[in-house]
C-alpha cells in the first residue's frame, strides 16, 4: 500500500492533513503510518507527480480526489457537504482510500 500525501512549504493544513491520512488509515486496519509526506516546491514537480494543490491524499502517485485543475504549487480546496474546505471529511477520505485496499 503506497500512499502519499504531498504538501507545499507552509500549508496551514499540512500537520491537519497527516492527521487525518493517519486517522483514515488506521479505521481502515492499516497502519497509521503507512504513508509517506513528499514537499512540493517547484511547478516542474507539481507537473510530474500531478500535484493540484496542498494537500493532496494519493495511492501510488494517483490522486484520491481527482481535480481538473492544471498541476500547480498551490492551496487546495475539497467540497465537502458543509461546503468548501481545507481538507476533506473523514469519511471522504476512507472512501477514497478503500477501493486501493483490496
Amino acid at each position: 500500500m503506497d500512499f502519499q500525501l504531498f504538501i507545499i512549504d507552509d500549508c496551514p493544513n499540512s500537520q491537519p492533513a497527516a492527521s487525518l491520512l493517519a486517522r483514515a488509515l488506521e479505521a481502515e486496519g492499516m497502519s497509521p503510518n503507512a504513508f509517506t509526506t513528499t514537499v512540493v516546491a517547484t511547478d516542474a514537480q507539481a507537473q510530474e507527480l500531478g500535484f493540484h494543490g496542498s494537500p493532496t491524499f494519493a495511492h501510488n502517485r494517483t490522486d484520491l480526489f481527482p481535480s481538473a485543475t492544471a498541476p500547480a504549487v498551490s492551496c487546495r480546496l475539497y467540497q465537502t457537504t458543509n461546503g468548501i474546505a481545507g481538507l476533506p471529511t473523514l469519511e471522504a477520505l476512507r472512501a477514497a482510500i478503500r477501493p486501493h485496499l483490496v
